[in-house]
């Protein structure tokens, strides 16, 4: 026999498998659609539970991202640029430590700014507990800073009325003073009247030129208390007649940077001192790396917790199911007198599920972006929107169809055909 004749008739039974399957499952989809058709409320009511289950997965993503892009803005408006350094201590023994300190100076700063490429903005901090005297007598004691312009810039102040000193002012030893809110409440009663007034420091009269705040409350964790006044450095150094000082701020360009400068910082202070002495570098990159996983466990919690809606909604559409099943036990039994097989009856049911699942899924995709959308189309807020959100939301409603499909589609390819024809 020619091998050719022999090879025929099995490719051609492989053609005509391949045939049956695609005509089984356009079938499965067409059957599955009019038995939907044939019950919308019903279906409609089963697909709810997936429209709501997968509408909360993007709300709650949304919310969980909304609320990290948050909190992250209110640390970086702190300074996620900045370096802190400051000095730790040293020596090798107690004594020591007592009988030579190693502040830091005017001149480390300098030092680094000279030495440090992609710095943008340094600044010393000379805090002083100063008595400031008014007229008619009136001494209050209060946190005084030396600083210098570029402090504001690192600090992110903001000078609602007047103005913060400039270069100039520095420059000139200019006995100028900005002032925080509390304190000119305290003092003058409104913001606006404390710009112009002078008081006395040391019996050297400055004239308040600016008031400002903080742009996000820390807390109390910076050198900025509710009532301190800032003045030049160069001006503020004449008081303690050193050129040492409590901090120095260094400001990167990104955020990128921040790591890097500040090993480099602490390395250059370091040549410039006693080997045995200690400075420590603070900076918000820990933080907010902190910040980031802990809106990221708490968003994951709550997507469990809306993954939860999604299994309630995989009950009803399992319930509805086995209604399903046991309102067509005639069709069955004759669907397996003409011949269908075991696994196409368990593909028919499962696909009905599935495809309920996936209609309440796709349903509740729309309305869970339609939210975030109209915000952003009717506000200047934009909520974040995240894609993975929609891929999680869409997968959940496919698995929750085949998982809670499965048991009433099993139970109709189980049943007994000749039982199933009894049936009434």
């Amino acid at each position: 026999m020619n091998p050719v004749e022999v090879a025929r008739p099995a490719t051609m039974k492989k053609t005509l498998d391949s045939a049956r399957r695609t005509l089984l499952m356009s079938e499965f989809l067409r059957m599955a659609a009019d038995t939907i058709r044939a019950s919308k409320l019903r279906f409609a009511l089963t697909a709810l539970g997936m429209v709501i289950g997968t509408a909360s997965v993007i709300l709650v993503v949304t919310i969980g991202l909304t609320g990290k892009q948050y909190v992250l803005e209110l640390l970086q408006k702190i300074g996620t640029n900045e370096v802190e350094v400051e000095y730790a201590g040293g020596g090798a023994s107690a004594a020591e430590h007592v009988l030579y300190n190693d502040f830091l100076t005017y001149d480390d700063e300098k030092a680094v700014d000279e030495q440090l490429p992609g710095l943008m903005y340094s600044s010393p901090v000379l805090t002083m507990h100063s008595r400031i005297s008014f007229g008619g007598g009136v001494v209050k004691d209060t946190v005084v800073l030396g600083v210098s312009p570029q402090y504001q810039h690192i600090r992110n102040l903001v000078v609602p009325f007047g103005r913060f000193f400039d270069e100039t002012d520095d420059m000139e030893h200019l006995k100028c003073a900005v002032v925080s809110q509390t304190f000119a409440r305290e003092r003058y009663g409104s913001l606006d009247a404390a710009v112009g007034q002078t008081f006395e420091l040391s019996g050297i009269p400055f004239t308040i030129i600016g008031v400002f705040r903080e742009a996000v409350n820390d807390f109390g964790q910076s050198e900025i208390e509710d009532e301190t006044v800032i003045v030049p450095y160069t001006v503020a150094r004449y008081f303690t007649g050193t050129n040492e000082v409590n901090q120095i701020y260094f400001s990167m360009h990104s955020m990128d940077e921040v790591p890097d400068a500040a090993r480099d910082v602490i390395r250059i202070i370091k040549t410039r001192h006693r080997a045995n002495s200690v400075y420590r570098a603070q900076t918000l990159t820990e933080l907010l790396t902190t910040a980031a996983e802990i809106s990221d466990a708490l968003t994951a919690v709550l997507v469990l917790v809306a993954a939860v809606t999604l299994a309630v909604g995989g009950v009803g559409i399992m319930n509805i199911m086995l209604a399903t099943v046991r309102s067509r036990i005639r069709e069955i039994g004759i669907r397996k007198a003409l011949g269908a097989t075991h696994r196409e009856i368990k593909i028919q049911f499962l696909t009905e599920a599935v495809i309920i699942s996936l209609a309440g899924g796709l349903v509740g995709i729309l309305v869970g972006l339609a939210i975030p959308l109209s915000i952003r189309f009717l506000t200047s807020y934009a909520l974040p929107i995240s894609g993975w959100s929609i891929l999680i939301a869409l997968g959940s409603a496919v698995l929750v169809g085949v998982v809670f499909g499965t048991v009433p589609a099993t139970r109709a390819a189980q049943m007994d055909p000749v039982e199933a024809l009894k049936y009434e």
